[in-house]
C-alpha cells in the first residue's frame, strides 16, 4: 500500500514522501480501515519536524487521524462490522490502510459527512478534555489565544453551550472578522496598541479565572496578566515559541499558577467510561451542528509539500485535509 514516510526529521514539506509500504495486518482487538480522508494537526507536523514529545523511530509514517471504512477486524472484535464508517486515531493513518485498536474507533452517523468525520476525535475531545479540566461553570471567564485555531474555535463552542463566557485573542486584526463570520464573537486583536482595554471592555471587568495558551513565548505572559489574583494559566501548546516569556511577579505575587495540558496524556489517563461520555457528547454535538469542524482544501498524498504550506498558512479559516 501507499503511505506518507519520512525517513529524517524536518520540514515535513520536504521530508514526507509516498513510499509502498506492507500491508497491515489487524491483530487481537484490532481493526483494519481504509482511509478515506485524514486531518492535518500542528502535532503530525511537530512529529515529523521531530519537536514533539512523540518521536517515532526511523523511517516512520505519519498521521494520526482519519475516517474510513472496516475492511477487516481481528480476533475477538464485535463491536464493529466490515463495511462500517469509523473515525478515530492510530499512528501512521496517512496511509491507504491502517490499523487501530477497535477500543478507539468511533462508528461514524449518516449525519456527518466524510470532511467532519475526518477530524471528529482528537480536536474536538482535545477541546472537550481541556474545557472540563479548567473547572468552570455557567457564568465564569476563560481567555484563550489562537482563539481562530481548531482548539480555539471548538472551546468557544463548547463552552458557550455550557454558559461559560470566552474572551478570545488573536494575533491578527483580520481574525476577529473571520471569527465572527463564524458565529464567534468576544474577540480582540493583540496586534492593536488596545488590545487590552478592549478586552476590559468585553469581560465588564469580570475576574477571568482561567487563561488558555497555545502560542508560548510574551504571548504567556499576556495570559498571566489577564487571569485574576490566584487564577491559573494552562499550556496547551507552543504554536509560536517553546519557550515561556513572562514576569515573575505574576506567579509571585498574585499566586497566579501556570501547569500543562496534553490531550493525549490526560484521554489516555481518563476513565473509560468517561472517555466515552465524552465522545459521545463530541459526537451528538457534531452531528446536531452544534460545534462545526469546517474544512480549508482537501489534497492527495502525492500533494503533502502543497498540503503542509496550506497547513502553515496565516488566517487558515479549517482544517487540510489528506486523500489517499
Amino acid at each position: 500500500m501507499r503511505a506518507l514516510i519520512h525517513d529524517t526529521f524536518g520540514d515535513p514539506a520536504q521530508q514526507l514522501h509516498v513510499q509502498e509500504v506492507p500491508d497491515p495486518v489487524p491483530g487481537p482487538g484490532q481493526a483494519l480501515v481504509r482511509t478515506t480522508l485524514s486531518p492535518i494537526h500542528n502535532h503530525d507536523v511537530l512529529t515529523v519536524s521531530g519537536d514533539y514529545g512523540f518521536v517515532p523511530p526511523l523511517p516512520a509514517q505519519s498521521g494520526t487521524e482519519a475516517t474510513g471504512v472496516v475492511e477487516a477486524l481481528g480476533e475477538g472484535v464485535d463491536s464493529l462490522q466490515i463495511g462500517q464508517r469509523v473515525a478515530g486515531g492510530a499512528f501512521g493513518a496517512w496511509a491507504e490502510t491502517f490499523v487501530a485498536n477497535a477500543a478507539g474507533l468511533v462508528p461514524v452517523p449518516d449525519a456527518l459527512d466524510d470532511e467532519s468525520a475526518s477530524q471528529l476525535i482528537s480536536m474536538p475531545a482535545s477541546a472537550l478534555a481541556l474545557l472540563n479540566a479548567l473547572g468552570v461553570g455557567e457564568g465564569d471567564w476563560i481567555a484563550q489565544n489562537a482563539a481562530g485555531g481548531a482548539v480555539g474555535r471548538l472551546v468557544a463552542q463548547f463552552a458557550r453551550s455550557r454558559g461559560v463566557n470566552v474572551l478570545g485573542l488573536v494575533r491578527r486584526s483580520e481574525g476577529v472578522a473571520e471569527l465572527a463570520a463564524a458565529g464567534i464573537d468576544r474577540v480582540v486583536a493583540t496586534d492593536q496598541d488596545d488590545w487590552r482595554d478592549r478586552a476590559a471592555e468585553i469581560t465588564g471587568g469580570a475576574p477571568i479565572a482561567v487563561g488558555v495558551d497555545s502560542v508560548g513565548g510574551p504571548a504567556v505572559g499576556d495570559m498571566l496578566e489577564l487571569v485574576a489574583d490566584g487564577g491559573r494559566v494552562v499550556l496547551f501548546g507552543a504554536m509560536g515559541s517553546a519557550r515561556i516569556e513572562a514576569a515573575s511577579r505574576h506567579i509571585i505575587f498574585r499566586q497566579v499558577t501556570i501547569e500543562g495540558f496534553w490531550g493525549s496524556k490526560v484521554m489516555s489517563a481518563m476513565d473509560p467510561l468517561e472517555r466515552a461520555s465524552l465522545i459521545r457528547e463530541v459526537v451528538e454535538l457534531a452531528a446536531s451542528g452544534d460545534i462545526t469542524l469546517p474544512v480549508e482544501e482537501i489534497f492527495s498524498f502525492d500533494r503533502i509539500a502543497d498540503a503542509v504550506a496550506a497547513h502553515n498558512r496565516p488566517g487558515r479559516a479549517g482544517k487540510v485535509l489528506l486523500r489517499p
